[in-house]
């Protein structure tokens, strides 16, 4: 039962978001916040990890083709599509539900413990819609993130696969165009909104509604990157059934 009253809190929450919306130019200035904290200052993380990721894939592909028979521009085509298809996507939002969850859930919950949420209910706002709807804004720019998680991936590839001696530049750029899908990046971008709106909502959800005191907050924010990453692993499994088979 537990189960099912927390779906229920979720989308009653959802609801709640989209309702008594707070004045235009003040959600402005909290939408322009939550860019700089929750998308600009993970720039940093996902290009270092996609960069170094990408060039294991590639090291690691041409490292297991040890057959004459099997072309050299295998390299390449396998780098692409592990970034592109799951690595950018999902790997890095699994990342995201790590370092931005927790950061959203122990800051709204923060502000539990604190009865600031309460505060603005007596000043006549909507805490949800004053909180959580700007972080729902500023993560539509989340594909910006993973579009340059794909191509620092690919660099990546490109660069160990080249400098490494395992290919050479042309093989690996022809590996790049060779059966390239362009319905595979329209699939990559559409997981990346629902896993967008998965990360700024279910973080946010178990932060409004924690009880307790400050050692809560950290269970909190436990609980919301355990819930996060299994909903995007259960979504990207949805998704990829549905218009990948």
């Amino acid at each position: 039962m537990k189960y099912i009253a927390d779906i229920g809190s979720y989308f009653l929450m959802l609801k709640n978001v989209f309702t008594r919306p707070t004045k235009g130019s003040v959600l402005r200035d909290l939408i322009l916040k939550e860019i700089d904290e929750l998308v600009l200052n993970s720039l940093g993380i996902v290009a270092f990890i996609s960069f170094f990721v990408g060039g294991v894939v590639a090291i690691q592909t041409a490292l297991n083709i040890d057959n004459p028979l099997i072309p050299g521009y295998l390299v390449g085509y396998a780098t692409r599509q592990s970034v592109v298809l799951e690595f950018a996507p999902t790997f890095i939002s699994i990342i995201m539900a790590g370092k931005k969850g927790a950061f959203i859930t122990s800051s709204i919950g923060s502000m539990r413990v604190t009865e600031q949420i309460d505060a603005l209910e007596v000043m006549g706002i909507n805490p949800l819609n004053y909180l959580v709807f700007p972080k729902i804004t500023a993560l539509l720019l989340y594909p910006f993130v993973i579009a340059l998680s794909m191509f620092l991936g690919i660099l990546g590839g490109w660069v160990a696969a080249v400098y490494g001696g395992f290919s050479s530049s042309a093989d690996f750029i022809q590996g790049l165009q060779e059966d390239f899908t362009p319905f595979h990046v329209v699939y990559a971008f559409i997981k990346t909104f629902v896993f967008a709106f998965i990360l700024a909502t279910v973080p946010s959800w178990q932060g409004f509604y924690m009880k307790g005191g400050a050692l809560e907050v950290g269970k909190a924010s436990t609980n919301s990157f355990v819930w996060t990453s299994v909903l995007i692993i259960l979504t990207n499994y949805i998704i990829t059934s549905l218009l990948l088979s």
